[in-house]
This record gives structure tokens, C-alpha cells and sequence, in this order.
């Protein structure tokens, strides 16, 4: 591969995770290399030498390979480490006098009702810093109260007088009518040109005061970071060659413009995990697979997310760090059950694993840096599924000994067990934690999990991923070749995406097609000015969308408009009535066709359709693995021992049949096929195991 940017252009993907940054680059024609290197605290430090490693493996100079890198896709945790860590910018809310307590009333949510003990979330914006401005809307978007300029100058003022970096601006039904919001940025902008803008009608133009509010703070709050951060990877990367784009992965599983990024910093909450959904919903149409529910299991945390006829599902429902989000993200729900998760007893005297996590530093107990307390990794090693000397491909070696005498002091002294029944006990408590996070994006929300292939994802995914398949029925488990760097895989195959949203609250029967059409238009405008990307694009598609609800409901379907013309006419939205009757039966069991529909907002999807990327498909050989044979090694699947056979997965060929039980050696991650099942190398170098229903998984 010597030459293989002088005769090719790399499109790069890159994930930067809490431990690692993955890196992932491919050529039009299939060619494809990853590696991982170690995240630093400015994340762009982490991003350059990401892309030195991978010039390197390649075999050319950095600066040429920056030449002949046209893209590069960026998933990064700034907006989300930011908002977890309440390390954001300094903002000040201007809102509709009488309103500035909206933050707090939450809709009377409140994450444990009957704790008396919760505290109220982190202030992002503390009361003395939400000044309520004279100024007022009707319903209908007409003004009953001028906007008080002075005052917002006087706001403006103090608010720069109290070191503000950004400002929040939500008024009232300026979803409707955004005029008042507008003339507020503009004297911003002649106040205090610097600092950082965020208005509702700009960030989430929908009905639902409380939602808008916290969505605009979050974004104001996020954002100068987020921009700073793009801006000076941006420039460090054109000082050293890079005369390409930049893009960034969103939370809507699309990637955008790092200028469109910036402004709306919020949109990028999600960016790291929607990679790898992204990444999920591409390997499982190569697969042929459309129905797939994505598992990613790191060190501290299991992500799950549900892909129905290759559609990843999105909710505007979202709470981050105990704020709410309502902008289109991936629907990914995540527990505390990682490779470092802790075991422990409670007061009650039963065992628990997670939500603590041991982390990278010290870590597990079998890590060697001082860690006591026993992890699900830990349990691995003693168990045999993990080789603790060929963890990371070798790179890294593990104590077996320290593993097992954490399990035994915190585990199996105190339940008087053995460590093997303590170590079996802690997996079954860990796969159950993780099959019900399944069930919860699965069969809670109207999916038979059974219709659907897994895709385990991540260091420690596919050493469970076999047994949850059984527990809840699963036939097939997918492990992708590239699991290791899933994310930034799916960084390099996502399309450019923009969601474009106008409310319209009116009943179905009152619909004016005409209008709506007209909306759908000028949404579609809207969105192809902020797309970018026409050197990338291959073409566009638009999606649309109704949120309906039946009359007196508090919650909305997000229905899919099925219309193959650009106009939507009565016997499209007669289908789309029918297909929301029918979602409204799945999500709640309920559907009643006499029932009055209100329709709340209207949504666009405008999908900048890149090239589609190519990946090698190899010939099947033979079924054999036996030239991939490693050795042999104990494990413990029940409490008696199992000697079973190991094969190095770099060695495994396409067509290759591995009858379990057995396990795969791979660099980043260990698969664990089960007895009963089997594994097949694809022509993509995916694993793909067929799962015997033996233990009794959901009928």
C-alpha cells in the first residue's frame, strides 16, 4: 500500500472517545485502514497524531497524506463532556417578563418522584443571570406588548458587565412569529458583538415553552466551546495541509458543516454513539439485515439502539445531564454496564454490578495500577474469555491473579461462594442488566427484539453479546470486523443531514394542503442553505414528517409522510393517517380510527446523499479454520470447566465455520461464541453467529 495516496483520496473518519481516538479511513474503491490512539485533554492533539499513526501504517508523509484527504468526519465529546461536566460557557437568558423561572418548573418533572432528597439539577444559568423582558405574543403570533428595546440594551449591558460569554433569547410563541427574537440578536450584535447567540426560534422553532427554553440555554451553554474547539482543529489542520472539509457527526446521525456545528452546538450532543448507529444501519444493509439493534459496551457505560428497516429511530424526547434536549437525536439508551463496572454487595446483602466504574485509571483489578474492587472485566479474565496476556492484541498484559483475588475479598468471602460461582454470578447479573436495556429500546417501545439481528459493538460487546441473543431470542449476532473503531466507521458512511421543523397546531380535518406543501417548500429552502457540502453530494432526499396525536393526548407520534411526488396530496396524508393509527397501536396498545387527530409540528429531513462507500467483498473459501487455530483454553461457562479452542481472528477467512463453544481473538475485542452456536466469517470479515434457542430466550 505504499502507493496508495499518490493513486487514491482517503476520506478519514475520526471518533474521539474518553480513552481512545479511532481512527478510520477508506478510499472510493474499498481500501480501508484503522487504528486507535490514545485521547489527550485538547482533543485535536489526540485528532493529529491519530492521523500521523495512520499516515505511517500507510507508509507516506503526514503532510502528503493530508493532501489527499478531501474529508475529514469528525464524532467528538466536546459538546457532551461539556454539559457533563458543567464546564460550559457563562450565559445569561433573556425571556418574556414574568417567565425567566421556566428552567426550574421542568413541567414538574422530576427524575426520582419520590425522593425528597434529590437535588434540583446544576444551574447552568442561575436565576440572577434570566432577566424577563417586556415584550409579548398572542397564540397566533400577533403582537400584544412592543418589544422593550432599552431594556434589552440595559440587559445586554449588565450581562456584559457580569462576564457573559453567551446569551440565551426565548420568547414566547416565537415559534410563530420570530420577530421580537430576531430584533434582540441584532442588538446583541450591536451591544456586544463577541459574544455567542442562541434564539429559540432559531435552535428548536416549535411549540412547548419548557423544551425550547432548556434546548436554547443548552445550546448557549455548549456552544463558544464547541466553536472554539472546531475553529482550532480546523486551523491546525490547514497550517499543516489540509485543504479539504470538515465535517462533524450530529446527534440525527447525519454530519454537518463545522460553521452550521458551532451554531448549533446541541446538535452534536449525541455525537459520538450515533456514529456507530450510523455505522450499524450501513453493515446491516450489506449484511442483509434491516432489522438490527446496535450494542456497544465500553469500560463505563452500554449504549442500545434499535435500527427498523435500516431507519435508525429518533426521539426528541432526550435528557442530558438532567436537561432536556428536544432536537432529533438517535434514540440510544444507556446503563452503567461497562468493562469496568464494579461488583459489590448492598446493605440488603444482595449483588450488584455497576453503575460505579473502576475507569481507565486505576481501573480493573487485573489492570495492575492499584485498583481493588472487582469488574466485569476482571470477571472475564478468571472466567477464561478474555486471554490476559493478548488483551489489546498484546499491547497490554493482565493480572489474573489480582482479578481473582478482588472477586474473592468483595464477592465470594461475603456470600461464602466460590470465585468461579462469584465470577459466573456477577456475568448473569451483568448479561440481565444489558438484555434489559434491550428490551427497553426493544419491546418497550413496540419491537419484538426476536425480528431483529444484534450487533455487538465495542472491547467488551461480543464477549456477552451471545448470551443476551439467547435470553431474549435473538437468532443472529453480528460482530463487524471493525468493532473496535465502530464509531468512526460510521463517521466515514454517514450522509450530510439537516432536520428542519415549523409548527402547525390544527386539527387533520382543518388541514389547507396547499399550505402544508407550501411549508414543506420553504422548510426545504431553509435547509439547503445550511447543508454545505456540494462538493461531497451526490444528490438530495427529503424526507417528511407529521407529529400527530389523538385530540387530548399529551405526547405525539412522529409519523412518516409516504409520498413518492414533491407534493403531498389528499391520498398521501389519508396513508399516513392509517400508518399513524397503526404506530399509535405499537407504541401504546391503544388505536381509535373514530378519534379526533390534532397535528402539532411538521418535519424535513434533507439528506445530502454522499457516494456510497465501497467495501471489498472477498470470495468464500474454505469452511475450515483450522489455519486460524491459536491454542486452546480453559473457560467457564457453567461451574464446571470447558477446554475449547481459540482462534486469532486476523488469521479467519471468509466462508470460515467456527462451531462453538469457542473464541475469536481479535485486536480490541474478544468474541465469545457460545455452545450451541456457530460463527461464520463473512465476505466483509464480519462475524456472524447463528444463536440455538436452547435456553429458552422471550416466546
Amino acid at each position: 500500500m505504499n502507493n496508495a495516496v499518490d493513486s487514491n483520496k482517503w476520506v478519514l473518519g475520526v471518533d474521539v472517545g474518553g480513552t481512545f481516538t479511532d481512527l478510520v479511513a477508506t478510499t472510493e474503491s474499498g481500501e480501508l485502514i484503522s487504528t486507535k490512539t490514545p485521547s489527550t485533554p485538547d482533543q485535536s492533539d489526540g485528532v493529529i497524531n491519530g492521523i500521523r499513526k495512520i499516515a505511517e501504517l500507510l507508509k507516506v508523509s503526514y503532510d502528503t497524506f493530508l493532501e489527499n484527504c478531501p474529508l475529514i468526519v469528525h464524532g467528538t465529546t466536546v459538546a457532551t463532556n461539556t454539559l457533563l461536566e458543567y464546564d460550559g460557557a457563562k450565559v445569561g437568558l433573556l425571556t418574556t417578563e414574568g417567565f425567566r423561572d421556566e428552567i426550574e418548573f421542568r413541567r414538574a418533572y422530576k427524575e426520582s418522584v419520590f425522593s425528597v432528597r434529590l437535588q434540583a439539577p446544576h444551574q447552568i444559568v442561575p436565576r440572577r443571570f434570566r432577566i424577563g423582558i417586556p415584550e409579548r405574543l398572542d397564540k397566533e403570533g400577533n403582537v400584544i406588548k412592543e418589544l422593550d428595546e432599552k431594556a434589552v440594551r440595559d440587559s445586554v449591558r449588565q450581562f456584559v458587565n457580569e462576564g457573559m460569554e453567551a446569551i440565551a433569547v426565548c420568547f414566547l410563541f416565537s415559534f410563530v412569529n420570530p420577530a421580537h427574537e430576531r430584533r434582540v440578536k441584532e442588538i446583541i450584535a450591536e451591544e456586544a458583538p463577541d459574544l455567542f447567540v442562541s434564539i429559540s426560534s432559531e435552535v428548536l422553532p416549535q411549540i412547548r415553552e419548557f423544551e425550547r427554553v432548556s434546548t436554547t440555554i443548552v445550546n448557549a451553554y455548549t456552544g463558544p466551546t464547541m466553536q472554539s474547539y472546531l475553529n482550532h482543529l480546523e486551523s491546525k489542520l490547514r497550517q499543516q495541509g489540509f485543504q479539504g472539509e470538515l465535517f462533524v457527526m450530529q446527534s440525527n446521525g447525519g454530519v454537518q458543516n463545522i460553521e452550521q456545528t458551532g451554531k448549533l452546538a446541541a446538535g452534536s450532543l449525541l455525537s459520538g454513539p450515533a456514529g456507530g448507529v450510523s455505522a450499524g444501519a450501513f453493515i446491516g444493509e450489506k449484511s442483509g439485515n434491516e432489522n438490527i439493534i446496535t450494542v456497544d459496551m465500553g469500560g463505563t457505560s452500554y449504549d442500545v439502539s434499535v435500527i427498523e428497516q435500516l431507519q435508525p429511530t429518533i426521539t426528541t424526547e432526550s435528557w442530558i445531564s438532567r436537561y432536556r434536549v428536544a432536537l432529533p437525536m438517535m434514540d440510544i439508551h444507556t446503563i452503567g454496564s461497562g468493562g469496568g463496572s464494579i461488583a459489590w454487595i448492598d446493605s440488603g446483602g444482595a449483588l450488584r454490578v455497576g453503575p460505579k466504574s473502576a475507569g481507565s485509571y486505576p481501573g480493573p483489578a487485573c489492570y495492575g495500577r492499584g485498583g481493588t474492587e472487582p469488574t466485569v472485566t476482571d470477571v472475564n479474565v478468571v472466567l477464561g474469555y478474555i486471554n490476559p496476556d493478548n488483551f489489546l492484541g498484546g499491547e497490554m498484559k493482565l493480572d489474573r491473579d489480582l482479578a481473582e483475588q478482588a472477586i474473592v475479598k468483595h464477592v465470594a468471602e461475603p456470600l461464602g461462594i466460590t470465585a468461579i460461582e462469584a465470577a459466573l454470578a456477577i456475568s448473569q447479573i451483568v448479561n440481565s442488566d444489558m438484555s434489559n436495556a434491550v428490551q427497553y429500546v426493544s419491546s418497550q417501545r413496540g419491537y419484538d427484539p426476536r425480528n431483529f439481528a444484534l450487533m455487538a459493538v465495542g472491547g467488551a460487546g461480543a464477549i456477552h453479546a451471545g448470551r443476551q441473543a439467547e435470553d431474549l431470542g435473538i437468532n443472529t449476532v453480528i460482530v463487524p470486523a471493525l468493532a473496535p473503531v465502530f464509531s468512526a466507521f460510521g463517521d466515514v458512511a454517514a450522509n450530510l443531514k439537516v432536520t428542519e421543523l415549523k409548527t402547525r397546531f390544527e386539527d387533520i380535518d382543518a388541514i389547507d394542503l396547499d399550505e402544508i406543501n407550501q411549508d414543506f417548500e420553504q422548510m426545504e429552502k431553509i435547509a439547503r442553505g445550511k447543508l454545505g457540502g456540494e462538493s461531497i453530494v451526490k444528490h438530495f432526499e427529503t424526507r417528511k414528517y407529521i407529529d400527530m396525536r389523538y385530540k387530548g393526548e399529551v405526547h405525539e407520534v412522529t409519523v412518516p409522510v409516504r409520498s413518492r411526488t414533491k407534493r403531498i396530496t389528499a391520498l398521501n396524508l389519508e396513508a399516513t393517517i392509517k400508518d399513524f393509527h397503526g404506530m399509535h397501536e405499537r407504541l401504546y396498545a391503544h388505536q381509535d380510527p373514530e378519534q379526533s387527530i390534532e397535528i402539532l409540528n411538521l418535519r424535513l429531513d434533507l439528506i445530502g446523499v454522499r457516494e456510497k462507500l465501497a467495501l471489498i467483498d472477498e470470495a468464500f473459501g474454505d469452511e475450515e479454520p483450522n489455519r486460524a487455530k491459536s491454542g486452546e483454553r480453559i473457560v467457564y461457562f457453567e461451574k464446571e470447566p470447558n477446554t475449547i479452542p481459540v482462534y486469532n481472528g486476523s488469521l479467519l477467512t471468509p466462508g470460515n465455520l467456527i462451531a462453538g463453544p469457542a473464541i475469536i481473538e481479535q485486536w480490541g475485542t474478544t468474541i465469545v461464541v457460545y455452545p450451541g452456536q456457530e460463527a461464520l466469517i463473512d465476505a466483509n470479515r464480519n462475524c456472524v453467529i447463528e444463536v440455538q434457542q436452547a435456553r429458552g430466550g422471550q416466546q
